[in-house]
């Protein structure tokens, strides 16, 4: 596979770094990190910002290296994250572009690259977190309406979010891989509950969302009834697949940072120190090499992220961890202030290895998609 880049490509680059220097300085300060509504707008702003500069739509009908391109160069130059966005731009908004019908694209899609609509993911539930095909939220069919009634847990920014890609069961009777549906649910609709959670970091971009018989038309069923479980897996190859290749680039930042701030700190001088930046120096420009690899698998294979994803997803989570262990080591006792830099990084890092599907998952992806090993018993 091929990991250059071509002459177009690159001029690509080139016109995204101008016009991100002009455009970053114009910016509004950010907003609390306690104040969603606030940051829902600023997020959305950014959106909007992207999209009247005709860069709104890279995620989906742009090639995934130039997908690859953007998120590396305004990771670099310090662009607004997607943030409250993310479900929609990186997760539900690539499904539906590969899933949906031309009626479900032209209603969701668009309002999602112009910054006018968020959505939130419904997967994971109190007891089916990682085995995810155990769900148990069932929806039954009455006319041109599926009623859902069950629960849901850690579902990203639902207090903010107009729709919601929700996972339910349709046939509780089918292998539990087979009776499962995706459904789009608008967040305004009669009996749902959303209540958020805080996090060990003190944030509250998470939820618990109740569902007591909730009316989602059929019309807003992507893919056929029953069959979002495949559905899912294209999700889900996107989530592990290219949605962290700006968190990559942060990382190569921040080791860059932490060796300035042990220099600095006089804690440059401990050899063992000076050899854990080094190997995890090497260990993210492996990763970005994998990344890189896998963004040409799936140029290859249409656009849609392979089980790579799961290699990277893996390696990538437990990198992380070690990168913030060792920040703490930087910081000495300064990693219990929480105002300092890289702390709060530092605590949010615990939950890489869970979210986005665990790496006990992962590793049975990888064995038995990759190695052809059996499954488990």
């Amino acid at each position: 596979m091929d990991l250059s880049y071509t002459p177009e490509e690159e001029d690509f680059r080139a016109r995204l770094r101008e016009w991100l220097a002009k455009v970053l300085p114009t910016l509004p300060p950010k907003p609390s990190p306690d104040d969603w509504p606030a940051r829902r707008a600023y997020d959305l702003g950014w959106q909007r910002t992207l999209y009247e500069a005709g860069y709104a739509d890279v995620h989906w009908d742009a090639s995934p290296t130039l997908r690859l391109i953007f998120l590396e160069e305004t990771e670099r130059a310090g662009a607004p994250y997607v943030g409250a966005n993310f479900v929609g731009l990186l997760h539900a908004g690539p499904t539906i572009a590969a899933e949906g019908t031309p009626a479900q694209r032209a209603r969701w899609l668009p309002p999602v690259l112009r910054g006018e609509e968020v959505w939130c993911q419904g997967f994971s539930e109190p007891d089916a977190g990682s085995d995810l095909a155990s769900l148990r939220t069932r929806a039954w069919r009455d006319g041109d309406d599926y009623v859902v009634t069950g629960s849901k847990i850690w579902t990203s920014h639902a207090e903010v979010a107009d729709w919601c890609e929700l996972l339910v069961r349709t046939d509780p009777d089918a292998p539990k891989h087979r009776g499962i549906t995706w459904l789009a649910m608008p967040m305004d609709a009669t009996g749902i509950t959303v209540r958020p959670l805080r996090t060990l970091a003190g944030s509250a971009e998470f939820a618990e969302v109740f569902l007591d018989e909730v009316r989602v038309p059929v019309a807003n069923r992507v893919g056929a009834e029953n069959d979002g479980w495949r559905v899912t897996m294209v999700t889900l190859s996107f989530e592990r697949g290219t949605a962290f290749v700006g968190e990559v680039v942060a990382c190569r930042r921040v080791l860059a940072e932490l060796a300035v701030e042990a220099r600095r700190n006089g804690r440059w001088d401990d050899p063992v120190l000076r050899r854990r930046l080094g190997r995890l120096e090497a260990e993210f420009r492996a990763l970005w090499r994998l990344t890189q690899w896998n963004v040409s698998g799936a140029e290859a294979s249409g656009g849609v992220p392979g089980v790579g994803g799961s290699v990277f997803k893996l390696r990538y989570s437990h990198a992380r961890q070690e990168l913030y262990d060792t920040a703490a080591e930087v910081l000495g006792s300064d990693c219990l202030d929480m105002n300092r830099p890289w702390v709060l990084d530092r605590l949010s890092s615990l939950s890489y290895t869970i979210a986005a599907g665990t790496s006990q998952i992962q590793r049975n992806i990888v064995a038995e998609r990759l190695l052809d090993l059996p499954k488990g018993r």
